[in-house]
């Protein structure tokens, strides 16, 4: 079990100038090696895939699939789910669908939710910010992300989220790089505030862990250092700023919070550094692998040791992109060109929706082996999955092009028994009374984390004006 050490503290809090900003973080340190059940950390874990996650294959064995046509069998389109009722049963008595059986020993943790709408944020192939903002904003950040607003309320550690991504945009340029930082357009902390990803593992590995293969000497000369030059740049950047105003003055005041947050991680990564040391996972040549499953399995290993580390509580990642080829799964397609098969054949023989299944699939097993090592630790009476939700969602709800009408998720963990688990709920199709959205859901997530909220999230959608669309979700709550 990773445990605080009481020399990790006394390092903190001899960083001089810095300690002030981390009191917080160590005071929940310091309760958490107590024991103190109230200061176990939540945290949450967003796995965001491209072209939707696929509905029809999410329903457990033995219930009625309500995403086909009940006549010839036929996969629904857009607007997916026939006229029925609320469906809100025990996982316990079904067998999980094919593609989810890699989570079967985990059934009583798990949620599979169906029939969230999130229609009005336009998006065609994708949603972008929208998908977790719930706003109209495919491009350009206009309001906060969920996992931003998560990450801001409950890390204390040096990163209040972080993000990786198999690939993503250049601001400038809009050229998509694999191996460094890149924009993804998916998370944000604010208007015009979007946050940058790695694309590369090993990079994201050295960012997270450098303590892990640097020496004590090496760790206290590089924060000294870094502190130094952060110095010198803040009082170099204060006198320019004296000669700015309106929008370049705003432009720069964020440059400056830059900075401060820059010291700020190094600061908390040496208090943590041996924690991090323990933590971190064996740093491998498959960490410059540009096979998509090798970039996926490094990401998730990456982000499982930086939750496990107490880098940061909040981690967000998005494991296919469009253009992405499965190579290993003997497809020349790509996750675009597989969108639009549907029962046509892929290269290897497989319809289009079983390729997106199989897909899936490699997903679902990666964080079904990330659940298992957070169910190996343990943590206050529990173990490290019973205070954290893994999240699996797309940016596009459930279909290739997104009417957002349909929108699956899969919730895995235990939030500290704040959410209601082992259950399958599907909800009355879009424009039906007892219809709910993804703002209802994220509202859920928030309370449980313990955040305080309007009864709303996001834009609201004039198409259910009237419908009771405050609150979070009812059959979610435990």
């Amino acid at each position: 079990m990773i445990s605080y050490k009481r020399r990790e503290f006394l390092q903190g809090l001899s960083l001089g100038s810095g300690a002030l900003a981390m009191a917080p973080f160590l005071e929940t340190l310091r309760l958490q090696a107590a024991g103190d059940a109230s200061a176990l950390p939540k945290r949450f874990v967003f796995v965001v895939k491209s072209s939707g996650v696929d509905k029809f294959n999410l329903v457990p064995e033995g219930l009625t699939n309500n995403f086909v046509d009940e006549t010839d069998g036929k996969k629904l389109g857009n607007r997916g789910r026939r006229e029925g009722t609320m469906v809100d049963v025990a996982l316990g008595d079904h067998q999980l669908p094919e593609k989810l059986a890699a989570l079967e020993e985990f059934k009583d943790r798990l949620t599979i939710i169906q029939s969230l709408s999130g229609v009005g944020f336009r998006g065609n192939h994708t949603k972008g910010f929208g998908a977790l903002s719930l706003h109209d904003s495919e491009t350009v950040a206009i309001a906060p992300t969920l996992d931003c607003l998560l990450g801001e309320h409950l890390s204390m550690g040096p990163y209040p989220m972080y993000g990786m991504a198999m690939n993503g945009r250049l601001l400038e340029s809009g050229n998509w790089p694999e191996d460094n930082y890149c924009y993804p357009n998916l998370s944000a902390y604010g208007a015009a505030k979007p946050v940058a990803y790695q694309a590369s593992p090993r990079k994201a590995y050295l960012e997270l862990f450098g303590a892990a293969v640097a020496s004590p000497e090496q760790l206290k000369k590089k924060l000294a250092l870094g502190g130094n030059l952060l110095d010198f740049l803040s009082e170099d950047a204060r006198r320019v700023e004296k000669q700015l105003s309106g929008e370049d003055k705003d432009r720069f005041n964020l440059y400056l919070e830059s900075f401060n947050s820059l010291r700020q991680i190094e600061e908390k990564k040496a208090a943590l550094s041996e924690r991090v040391q323990q933590a971190a996972p064996e740093l491998t040549d498959r960490y410059d692998s540009r096979a998509p499953s090798a970039r996926i399995e490094s990401h998730f290993e990456i982000a499982t040791s930086a939750l496990i580390a107490g880098l940061t509580n909040v981690i967000t990642l998005r494991p296919d992109t469009l253009g992405v080829k499965y190579s290993e799964l003997n497809l020349s397609n790509s996750v675009h060109a597989i969108g639009h098969l549907q029962e046509n054949k892929a290269s290897n023989g497989w319809s289009g929706h079983q390729a997106r299944m199989e897909i899936e699939k490699l997903h679902i097993k990666e964080i079904a082996r990330m659940a298992k090592k957070f169910a190996s630790i343990p943590e206050g009476d529990g173990t490290m999955l019973d205070n954290t939700l893994i999240v699996y969602m797309s940016c596009s709800s459930g279909d290739h092009h997104c009417g957002g009408h349909d929108w699956p998720f899969v919730l895995l963990g235990g939030l500290g028994g704040k959410l209601r688990t082992g259950r399958y709920l599907e909800y009355p199709k879009y424009g039906d009374i007892g219809h709910r959205t993804t703002g209802n859901l994220y509202l859920s997530l928030m309370h449980a984390a313990g955040m305080k909220t309007a009864d709303t999230f996001g834009q609201p959608d004039a198409n259910l004006k009237d419908l009771d669309l405050k609150g979070p979700l009812e059959e979610l709550s435990s």
